[in-house]
Order: C-alpha cells, then sequence, then structure tokens
C-alpha cells in the first residue's frame, strides 16, 4: 500500500447538561446542529443519520471523511452525550463540541481529549 502519511487523530467525548428538553428530543433538528458544527470545524460530512426513540431520546451519527461524530440525547434529564474523533490536522474535533454545546444552550460542559495514533 501506497504511504499517506503519519497518522495521528483526536478522540473529543463530551458532557452538556442543562439542555432545553424539548431541543433533545427533536432528532431532526439534532442532525442539522452537528453537521454545522462539525463542517464549520473543518471536517468533511459524507452522510448524516438521525433516530427519535420512544417515548423520548435521540441518536443521530454523522460519518465524517476524517472519521465520526456521535450524539445521544436524555431528554428526560436535560443532558446529551457526544463524541467526534477525527484522523490527521485539518478538523478540531474539540471546536465543534464547543459549537454543539453553543447552539444547544448548553448550562454546562465537560469534555475530554484522547489523543490517538503518532505524536
Amino acid at each position: 500500500m501506497p504511504e499517506v502519511g503519519r497518522f495521528t487523530g483526536r478522540h473529543v467525548l463530551a458532557e452538556l447538561h442543562g439542555i432545553d428538553p424539548g431541543l433533545l428530543d427533536d432528532a431532526a433538528r439534532l442532525g442539522e446542529l452537528l453537521r454545522a458544527a462539525v463542517t464549520e470545524a473543518g471536517a468533511t460530512v459524507v452522510d448524516v443519520v438521525a433516530k427519535r426513540f420512544a417515548p423520548q431520546g435521540a441518536t443521530v451519527i454523522a460519518l465524517l471523511a476524517e472519521s465520526h461524530a456521535s450524539v445521544h440525547t436524555y431528554p428526560e434529564h436535560g443532558s446529551l452525550f457526544a463524541d467526534v474523533f477525527t484522523c490527521g490536522e485539518r478538523a478540531d474535533p474539540e471546536y465543534a463540541l464547543r459549537l454543539l454545546a453553543k447552539s444547544l444552550d448548553a448550562a454546562s460542559v465537560h469534555l475530554s481529549v484522547l489523543h490517538r495514533g503518532e505524536r
């Protein structure tokens, strides 16, 4: 296989709390917000799949050229758990999650950053 360069990536995990439960139950809107956040952060969105669950909650997954982003909601707690993993250095997964938190007007945000691959 041809050499494509050094592998490196960042995987950012997020816990967001204090979010409007109605928004956390709107899978289509969450998909739009996730797409906008990762795009603004430099990632290339290939596809977005959103699923609302009964009686509440949603999961949204974005397939990125750089890897993936996912969101899982718990409207009954006003909480959302998300992760964004990007390979390379062009896209910024931490910035994507901060943008998402801002668009959701989250009252609290906790991020954990994992570095993957060669450094």
